[in-house]
């Protein structure tokens, strides 16, 4: 492992910049010169843009030395490779040469014009749908706290390199707990925000309201100034929304809440039965929001058959996805089985799944006449070991899937926002991870009440062994 460029978080980057201690162009080159030497361990990044992010970072340093202030100006932040970056690639995952996008992302766009540095795009599975990343056309990418296992998926180039400090924040994406569970497994906050919070332009929607962009940093705060960075609509967007501050609600005592800890995931074809770890850490935290003063209740959301509601919209997703992929021919075998399971679900199916979304919100939507927050494992096992599904079929995969990461995805369902905090440790070190869940648009509340539980925890302070 190499030393990170600079551990003062994504705000302490912007105050030092900002204030000329060190300039763009410097705090760049460590940077860089930090995600090179990783590389070989770590694998965090598909694609790194040394010369046009050196290039990014004298443009900053000129803008600061003319008094110019933004959020995020000439701070370094990578995204995650399902995200278009002019004049690069986006490969989603998948072998083969990926042709150069014209344009930005909205999201993109929006960082630019925070004044981000965007040092480089970070690895993901294949059209971003499992829960490790690992494929024929990267490798593997390998999780900072223990370099035998994965740092979970899909964001998990995104989360490696911001557990081991390559970088202050990153931008995932999260269709069925892909920002949560890899926060979860590398001891990172990760906020998968309300659906319409963050464009997904220059797709209307993605995997037909399922997945939406989201921060993964190492403080509350940190997540919460990138979210505010990057949310916003395109006038093309689907899903629309009001706007809210977020780093403001980081400071804001969220008061006396009533929060209802579920142990019970929705049901789903596959047993998951929980971890005692993974159960403990959430007990834990449970008993930590106690002595805070929140009133705490065990209670469990109705979920119903929330099960049938996702999988059309996921398999439809893929399908469409592959459309976009530099190479059909050189897929797995169990993307390839996923692409084609996408077909036979047909429109029908799809139609379906997107009515059920509005009796199932509220449905499960009934838990918040009598609670503010629920309180959930963001996964039911800690971090599998690299390569642990590879060579299973795509039958067996899913099912190794459902079994280690059951509580996420009924949220993306709903479109509802959740967070990932950390919450503790393995006896073999392995961090895990515990979620906040709320109802739609509650993003400040949930967090205030997590920047609440990091100033009691003081996760933040925890790094990888270097």
């Amino acid at each position: 492992m190499v030393s990170a460029p600079l551990q003062g978080g994504l705000i302490g980057q912007a105050s030092v910049l900002a204030g000329r201690q060190l300039s763009a162009m410097e705090l760049a080159d460590r940077t860089l010169r930090c995600i090179d030497a990783s590389q070989a361990t770590l694998n965090a990044f598909r694609l790194v843009r040394y010369e046009a992010a050196l290039d990014e970072a004298a443009e900053a340093d000129r803008r600061l030395a003319a008094g110019e202030r933004l959020p995020l100006l000439g701070v370094p932040i990578a995204v995650k490779d399902d995200m278009d970056v002019a004049g690069e690639p986006t490969a989603l995952g998948c072998p083969g040469t990926a042709t150069r996008k014209k344009y930005d992302s909205e999201c993109v766009r929006r960082l630019r014009a925070a004044g981000a540095v965007i040092v480089g795009k970070t690895n993901t599975p294949e059209l971003a749908q499992w829960p490790f990343t690992e494929g024929t056309a990267f490798g593997a990418v390998r999780n900072p706290w223990n370099l035998g296992h994965t740092p979970g998926g899909s964001s998990g180039g995104s989360a490696a390199a911001v557990a081991a400090g390559l970088v202050t924040a990153a931008l995932g994406s999260d269709g069925a707990g892909s920002i949560r569970i890899p926060a979860a497994w590398t001891h990172l906050v990760g906020i998968k925000p309300q659906r319409g919070r963050i464009s997904t332009w220059p797709d209307p929607e993605s995997f037909y309201g399922l997945t939406v962009a989201g921060p993964l940093a190492r403080t509350v705060a940190d997540a919460a100034l990138l979210l505010d960075a990057v949310a916003g609509n395109h006038p093309a967007d689907r899903h629309r929304i009001a706007p809210q501050r977020m780093l403001r609600a980081a400071d804001r005592d969220p008061g006396r809440l009533r929060v209802a800890v579920s142990l019970r995931s929705a049901y789903a074809v596959t047993p998951a039965p929980l971890d005692r770890e993974a159960r403990d850490a959430t007990l834990r935290m449970a008993e930590t929001l106690a002595r805070l003063g929140h009133e705490v209740e065990e209670a469990d959301p109705r979920y119903g058959l929330i099960g049938p509601a996702q999988l059309p919209r996921a398999m439809a997703g893929i399908r469409d996805k592959a459309e976009e992929a530099p190479d059909l021919g050189l897929l797995d075998p169990r993307t390839k089985r996923n692409i084609a399971l996408g077909r036979l679900l047909g429109s029908r199916a799809l139609r379906w799944a997107r009515a059920a979304e509005g009796p199932l919100q509220r449905r499960v939507g009934a838990i918040f006449d009598r609670f503010d927050v629920v309180l959930t494992p963001t996964t039911a096992r800690p971090a599998p070991r690299v390569g642990a599904t590879a060579g299973l079929s795509s039958s067996r995969t899913n099912r190794a899937v459902i079994a280690a990461c059951p509580y996420a995805w009924p949220w993306n369902v709903l479109g509802w926002p959740a967070i990932s905090v950390p919450a503790g440790f393995t006896g073999r070190g392995l961090p895990l991870g515990a979620q906040l869940l709320g109802p739609a648009c509650s993003e400040p509340l949930l967090i205030s009440l997590a920047a609440q539980l990091e100033d009691e925890l003081r996760w933040h302070q925890r790094w990888p062994n270097p």
